[in-house]
């Protein structure tokens, strides 16, 4: 909105609409798939993508060097997230498909497959209603910049990119012990994963091409094509250590691809700081408003500013505060709500400490539409907390903290200093 025209008020349930529902993410998502596809008709194409209700599927890419486990880890978390595992193999032996017939008798022949003929492959697939539902995982493609730029040209974007990476002496060595289970395709190793079934056992064969001459080969056309694939995925690229346990590397992938990319979208940040008294709520707020132009917002400063103002408000809490009583969660939910609907808050966002202070508040506050979409819990040792209280300062005339170098510090000379661990009150919540 244009800032030099008159104040526009803005209810403050849009923009948390907006945010709870991912407004801008779901427009943007189809901004992107009507530039991509440009389809004759836009209307009945936008329709279609909404029904389809897929934004959310996992898209995944695996890369990484021979014997480095990507196919292990795909198939774990292919099972984990119930998604669809694509790899050339699979693809190739796809029934029913005269692309993919043509692709195995091109390989019977040449021992390869053309980069237009595989990419089509892939289109194919993907276009089926399991992988448009449930999302998929390719595993060890794109191989080459050049099928990478194919991909990306079709539309076909990942969300998340992972790349195993270990040490070539540990994958020659690592690729020699490399056992599979012809019907289940599972990988097994001799000594690192040898399956407790002697029937497994029986059944399991050396694949070829796993030398160490052929390794070595694999792994330096693999370090060349690498360092060229992965500047087209910035962003959404992460790298795993693979000379660990496969359930580490496996637990560090799942983490990885469960988590949320940062949006583009329009943000109003809604902070909230939770933690005991003495944990420096009070100073992380005012750093937090000072650097980012956020309100601070303290519970216990508007309760006394309604006392001070003489408000109707300040009158209701005035006999609690006199009789240094917890001011009941209405009264107080009435005057937050006062401040955090006023326009400043709105357009700025805000930052909160000092309430709700238990689950029931917590409860409340979300209830009335006051959603924070940031929460902090500043955790300080008991023996800090006491140390911070004990040595806190307050200028009666001010208001202003400060911490004494050490118990037997004087106070400043002509005005007194009051322990403010004496006059922690529930009201206040510093």
């Amino acid at each position: 909105m244009d800032a030099t025209t008159a104040p526009h008020r803005i209810p403050p349930e849009m923009p948390q609409y907006g945010e709870a529902n991912h407004v801008f993410e779901l427009m943007q998502n189809m901004l992107e798939q009507l530039l991509i596809h440009q389809p004759k008709d836009p209307i009945p194409f936008m329709i279609e993508h909404l029904q389809r209700d897929n934004d959310c599927v996992p898209k995944i890419v695996i890369l990484g060097p021979p014997a480095s486990g990507k196919t292990t880890i795909a198939m774990w978390l292919g099972k984990h997230l119930n998604t669809n595992l694509l790899s050339v193999g699979n693809l190739m032996a796809k029934e029913y498909s005269p692309l993919a017939a043509d692709a195995r008798r091109h390989y019977q022949k040449f021992q390869t497959l053309p980069n237009m003929l595989l990419v089509r492959l892939l289109q194919e697939r993907l276009r089926e209603e399991d992988c448009v539902r449930r999302g998929w995982i390719l595993d060890g493609f794109p191989e080459t910049r050049e099928q990478a730029l194919m991909v990306q040209t079709l539309g076909i974007c990942p969300r998340h990119v992972i790349v195993l990476s270990a040490p070539d002496t540990v994958l020659i060595e690592r690729n020699l012990g490399k056992r599979i289970d012809p019907q289940t395709g599972e990988i097994y190793h001799t000594t690192f994963d040898w399956p407790s079934s002697s029937e497994i056992q029986n059944r399991l064969i050396v694949p070829t091409g796993i030398s160490e001459a052929e390794t070595a080969r694999k792994l330096l056309e693999y370090h060349r094509n690498i360092v060229r694939v992965l500047p087209s995925y910035p962003r959404i690229l992460k790298v795993i250590p693979a000379d660990q346990p496969c359930v580490d590397v496996f637990c560090q992938a799942l983490t990885y691809v469960q988590t949320v990319h940062r949006s583009n979208a329009p943000f109003t940040p809604r902070v909230l700081l939770c933690g005991p008294v003495g944990s420096g709520k009070s100073l992380q707020a005012a750093l937090l408003a000072q650097k980012y132009g956020l309100v601070n917002v303290c519970c216990g400063q508007l309760l006394k500013e309604a006392v001070a103002d003489k408000s109707k408000y300040g009158e209701m809490i005035w006999p609690f505060l006199e009789k240094e009583i917890a001011v009941p969660d209405n009264i107080i939910l009435k005057v937050l709500r006062q401040r955090l609907d006023q326009q400043d808050c709105i357009e700025r966002g805000w930052v909160l400490h000092g309430f709700p202070r238990d689950l029931d508040q917590a409860h409340l506050m979300d209830s009335l539409g006051y959603k924070p979409n940031r929460v902090f819990f500043l955790n300080v040792p008991f023996d800090s907390v006491i140390e911070r209280l004990t040595l806190r300062r307050t200028d009666p005339i001010t208001g202003e903290r400060d911490r004494a170098l050490s118990l037997s510090a004087a106070p400043a000379p002509g005005r007194g200093c009051a322990h403010s661990w004496c006059i922690v009150n529930v009201w206040c919540r510093w």
